[in-house]
């Protein structure tokens, strides 16, 4: 029997970055998130973000793999989203790429409240910014040209 406990802090962005989850109705794509990642055996810390990208912190099991998590997130909040146009009328999809990276025990309350403050964040920093710095940070390797192609 392994004993593991892994945060996972994910980031994904809508299709071509586009601002199509409106404020007023992303708790309902936050909870719809939350039913399928426990669904999935995760246990969900916090989900958050803007209109145009979400962040997901949560621990997992670790019978699936981060692929197939984040594969099955999309795919099923982007039929959801999809069949509730009239809250997510301009929504066209996710984009290809996620950063994913881990945290230990003690870094889980900063990581919760770094979600929590994504919109004013966000006042000084754009998502782009945001997302090179987290690629930077943790050290992953990547082409800037391609990481917002879609």
């Amino acid at each position: 029997m392994a004993y593991t406990q892994i945060y996972y802090h994910v980031v994904f962005r809508t299709y071509r970055s586009q601002r199509t989850i409106s404020e007023d109705n992303e708790r309902e794509l936050y909870a719809y998130i939350y039913g399928v990642l426990t669904n999935m055996q995760c246990k969900v810390l916090r989900i958050g973000g803007m209109a145009d990208h979400l962040h997901l912190f949560f621990t997992a099991d670790g019978s699936k793999s981060m692929e197939e998590i984040v594969r099955t997130v999309k795919a099923c909040s982007s039929k959801f989203a999809h069949e509730r146009r009239d809250l997510f009328p301009m929504f066209e999809g996710w984009g290809k790429s996620y950063c994913c990276v881990t945290h230990g025990h003690g870094e889980k309350d900063t990581v919760v409240r770094y979600i929590k403050g994504q919109k004013e964040h966000h006042k000084t920093m754009t998502f782009q910014e945001e997302y090179l710095s987290m690629l930077r940070d943790y050290g992953i390797p990547y082409r800037e040209e391609y990481v917002f192609s879609d």
